[in-house]
């Protein structure tokens, strides 16, 4: 998932007119917005699927290869209006905030009226997509549908409403709305296994946004000693990041019990021939991560090669063979400080996918943090000529701090000041954020 396949609350951000966004529906009018979308389906009476992705997004890389093609794709194109949204585009990122989307990639269902059927976020394998995506676009509930049947005594749609409220991140929302029904019905629903893990997440998600740190423990090791599934890694980020200002013995005793069920995990669910679990990054780095908070420096390392491996022995000699794979080696070899290779691997990447921005951009800054603004600008234009939206003023930034660095205070002005131009009136954070580095 990323900040996608894990959160990316801090990240989600074509032109007004949805730039990258296309309808892929075969029977219906062209269009090039969301709005256009649901304008579309009021006419045929059929659902839209919003299909939410970044250029950047290492989780949306893997649906596109591995999931959202083939016959199964193809009959979803037929029943839904299927319209992809750039998160990085301003439509895309009201539409983000207008559907509290706070993952990426996610896929969002609404009726012909605009009003929301259900959702699926993070990348998944094909074998819990598809029926995920067709149940919901066969069942048409919305949201109050399913909350009528939960008030009136129904479990799955309790469970299916507490869903709900996770996908959005909403924890205290969902808790509330749970504590408002009767009695009865939460004595019954709370007995599920589905309920009380949902429950558990929502806990969860109201601690993170409270910064309560000692909350976000609790809740943290409560779903994690439940039946977590693919979410493992991401609640594991919490309990790692959380505990951070404890004590070193106090953090140890209160990590070491997350050593097993996360090797299990790997090797039972993740780096497998076929995983069922198939965001590998985030597995890895918390393992990594996991293991340089207890000490264990050696097993740091070590799944971190083993990740590396099997990453080149399934990419070959050919980064573009899998796109999401090849990204997750980039970060891999990041991870590990094996720099000449990451050096060397980086510059692949780039003559691989030079339509895309993402890739110069990225080596540009790492070249500026490694403290070489020279070498950085050539890949940091590159990136530019290819960037827009909220991207454009990022890389913009960049290039601004290796000018300044080497005194060319009037390029960076300009630069600045054409970023600007382009983008700024869309994304006022990311303008405010390069007004700054200029001035610093």
């Amino acid at each position: 998932m990323q900040t996608a396949s894990r959160f990316i609350k801090t990240v989600l951000v074509a032109a007004l007119t949805l730039l990258g966004a296309s309808l892929h529906a075969g029977e219906s009018k062209e269009t090039n917005s969301i709005a256009d979308a649901i304008q579309a389906a009021g006419q045929q009476h059929r659902p839209v699927l919003i299909d939410f992705h970044a250029v950047w997004c290492y989780s949306c890389y893997y649906m596109a290869s591995h999931v959202l093609n083939g016959p199964a794709w193809d009959a979803v194109e037929h029943k839904a209006i299927v319209v992809e949204a750039d998160a990085d585009s301003p439509d895309g990122q009201a539409w983000l905030k207008k559907l509290k989307v706070s993952f990426l990639p996610s896929y969002v269902v609404l009726d012909e009226h605009g009003n929301e059927l259900g959702r699926i976020a993070a990348e998944q394998p094909r074998e819990k997509f598809y029926p995920q995506i067709n149940a919901i676009i066969a069942n048409g509930r919305s949201l109050d549908t399913l909350k009528a049947k939960a008030a009136s005594g129904s479990v799955d749609a309790v469970a299916g409403v507490l869903g709900a409220y996770k996908a959005r991140d909403e924890g205290e929302e969902g808790l509330q709305w749970f504590a408002s029904l009767s009695a009865p019905v939460r004595d019954a629903a709370g007995k599920n296994p589905r309920v009380a893990l949902a429950l558990g997440q929502l806990g969860l998600a109201k601690a993170q946004a409270a910064n309560d740190d000692e909350a976000v423990i609790a809740s943290a090791q409560r779903v994690l000693a439940g039946p977590i599934g693919c979410e493992r890694p991401y609640v594991l980020d919490a309990l790692l990041d959380a505990s951070k200002r404890l004590g070193a013995a106090q953090r140890t005793a209160l990590l070491a019990p997350q050593r097993q069920p996360l090797d299990h995990y790997l090797n039972a669910q993740v780096l497998t021939a076929k995983p069922t679990c198939v965001d590998q990054r985030s597995a890895v780095l918390a393992s990594a991560n996991l293991d340089a908070a207890l000490g264990d420096h050696a097993a740091e390392a070590g799944v971190l090669d083993r990740a590396i491996k099997l990453a080149r022995q399934g990419l070959g000699d050919d980064v573009t063979r899998d796109r999401n794979l090849a990204d997750n080696l980039r970060v891999y070899l990041a991870r590990a400080k094996r720099t000449d290779e990451l050096d060397v691997f980086q510059r692949k990447l780039i003559a691989a996918y030079p339509d895309d921005y993402v890739y110069s951009y990225r080596y540009g800054r790492s070249l500026l943090e490694a403290g070489k603004p020279e070498a950085a600008l050539p890949y940091l234009a590159q990136a530019a000529t290819k960037a827009y939206g909220a991207n454009r003023l990022a890389v913009a930034t960049q290039q601004v701090k290796a000018l300044k660095a080497l005194h060319r205070t009037a390029e960076a002005t300009k630069v600045a000041d054409a970023a600007v131009a382009d983008s700024g009136p869309w994304f006022p954070k990311q303008t405010d954020a390069l007004k700054a580095e200029l001035k610093s």
